[in-house]
């Protein structure tokens, strides 16, 4: 039986696997063009998969796709690496021959064991005579280079080798080899080419490779369906790529959990008390996904000032290519440019984990959060019928915040201007997992408002948090947060407003608004320690 693959490329023979058909058909009339092609994405994200298989497309036609991977170049002098290169393209021709169920020639054996590649000259002098040797029962072979993990070429030996290429493509001669060129990697090649002054492969085709649609999420658990005969409620596939954005590794890690790890019966439907958990269980594991997000987004402190300031002010952040920040994370899959032209975090399970992240383990604060009439215990916000008091557990949040008054400043290692909201994410978590709820981070905007689900007892209770930016903002969220209720099918919200002003006046108001209840609060934060004079 196949599987869910996590674990690097996935295959039809052992994994189930979205078809990406349209993307995969783009990527080889790019080649037949005779494109040069850089896709450059995320970790993770199926790059390897897509171009495997359009290499199992050309295979079968008039194109000799050879496959390379410079993964294991990283640590190499030029000279080492143009001597396996050539090792390496010997190898993978005659696995093309294999195939193919085909032997090469005496006279292409004979021109690869005579070959030598020492630099990018000789590599370019290679190219211009390997076309000779390589036949086919009705024309000519058209020589494509496909080459995985780019971006661990030695840093000494890439411009010379894009320089050639450039040369090749730009070559009026014919035939032109390789035909098609495809570059695969993480980083771009402007973060590669470390002498900027001039651009050595100003001829790319930058090919970009989406995430998940909804459709596509639908096609791969259809298959797990198929093969197997257990369902998915619809509403868990549209949560699943509600949370994951789409994104590859995700999608498949929840599917695994929900089909290997849970031990559901195969005969009962896979419905959302079952997703509930999966979720739980990705937002606390450290999986490598997550892993290697969390390790990127931790190597300079200004990523946090601007993760917590797209996910928290409604004017929101633009997205600028040219910002060295940004530019980084999104290399890494942690923002991306919205449809607005703004920055947006990837996905909600980012977030999440990203506010765990940045999250202080001990903020000194936590005895604080009752006051002596009110009891110590979050247990005490649960009615008798299991429902929860959420006004009252606000309304102690913000009794909280008055008390400790200055003692905010003092939590550790967080910026004073996200600290309302890096606390009450604190209180909330800690009440959820005390009562053994489900929180989950609903980005509507992808910035600006973050909407927090609570889910407990078949109950939806949302709480949507802010930072002051205006009257008019402020007023604007009561309208969008009634929306959101209206989707949710959720009678009453909570909106929880942060204000850093000199002078902010506390405020507590409960509205109708399109017959939806909305209790807002705008909750002074405390600006300076009082002088002790």
């Amino acid at each position: 039986m196949r599987t869910f693959g996590t674990q690097g490329p996935v295959n039809p023979k052992d994994n189930y696997v979205v078809s990406r058909t349209e993307e995969i058909a783009d990527f080889v009339d790019r080649v037949k063009k005779g494109k040069y092609i850089v896709l450059f994405a995320p970790r993770q994200t199926g790059k390897t998969t897509l171009f495997r298989a359009a290499i199992d497309a050309l295979i079968v036609d008039a194109y000799f796709p050879i496959q390379l991977n410079f993964e294991v170049y990283v640590d190499l002098t030029p000279a080492a690496f143009y001597d396996y290169l050539i090792k390496d393209i010997r190898r993978e021709i005659k696995h093309v021959f294999e195939k193919r169920g085909t032997t090469p020639s005496e006279t292409l054996n004979q021109f690869l064991d005579d070959t030598e590649v020492t630099d990018h000259f000789s590599m370019r002098n290679f190219f211009q005579q390997l076309p000779h040797f390589l036949t086919h029962p009705n024309n000519g072979q058209k020589a494509v280079l496909i080459i995985d993990e780019f971006d661990a070429i030695p840093p000494d030996a890439v411009r010379g080798f894009l320089h050639s290429l450039r040369y090749i493509y730009l070559d009026q001669s014919s035939p032109r080899c390789p035909y098609s060129v495809g570059i695969v990697g993480v980083k771009n090649i402007t973060q590669l080419n470390y002498d900027r002054s001039i651009s050595p492969f100003n001829i790319q085709d930058e090919f970009h490779l989406p995430n998940f649609t909804q459709g596509q999420v639908e096609e791969l658990f259809e298959q797990y369906t198929d093969e197997v005969g257990q369902t998915f409620a619809p509403e868990v596939i549209t949560a699943i790529h509600k949370q994951t954005a789409g994104q590859p590794f995700l999608v498949n890690r929840c599917a695994q959990i929900l089909t290997e790890e849970m031990n559901v019966p195969k005969n009962e439907t896979i419905t959302m008390a079952h997703f509930f958990r999966a979720h739980r269980q990705l937002l606390r594991e450290r999986n490598t996904n997550v892993e290697h997000m969390l390790t990127n987004i931790r190597r300079d402190r200004r990523f946090e000032s601007l993760l917590m300031r797209i996910a928290s002010y409604e004017r929101g952040l633009p997205f600028s290519p040219d910002n060295d920040i940004m530019n980084e994370l999104t290399i890494y899959g942690v923002i991306a440019e919205g449809a607005d032209g703004m920055c947006e975090i990837a996905n909600p399970i980012y977030q999440h984990r990203i506010l765990q992240a940045f999250k202080p383990t001990f903020n000194g604060l936590e005895r604080e959060y009752f006051s002596e009439e009110n009891g110590d215990d979050f247990i005490d916000y649960l009615t008798p019928d299991g429902l929860i008091q959420m006004e009252a557990l606000l309304d102690n949040f913000q009794d909280f915040i008055a008390r400790v008054g200055f003692r905010i400043l003092q939590v550790p290692d967080t910026p004073q201007e996200y600290i309302g909201q890096h606390l009450l994410y604190t209180y909330l978590d800690h009440f959820v997992h005390v009562i053994g709820a489900n929180m989950f981070l609903e980005v509507q905007t992808g910035r600006g408002r973050m909407d927090l689900l609570i889910t407990y007892n078949q109950h939806k209770y949302i709480v949507e948090t802010k930072i002051w930016e205006g009257d008019r903002y402020y007023q604007a969220g009561k309208k969008q947060l009634a929306a959101y209720l209206k989707l949710e099918g959720t009678q009453k919200g909570y909106y929880v407003v942060f204000d850093h002003r000199n002078n902010p006046t506390p405020r507590v108001e409960t509205e109708t608004i399109d017959d939806l209840i909305i209790r807002s609060y705008v909750i002074p934060v405390v600006q300076e320690q009082p002088s002790s004079v």
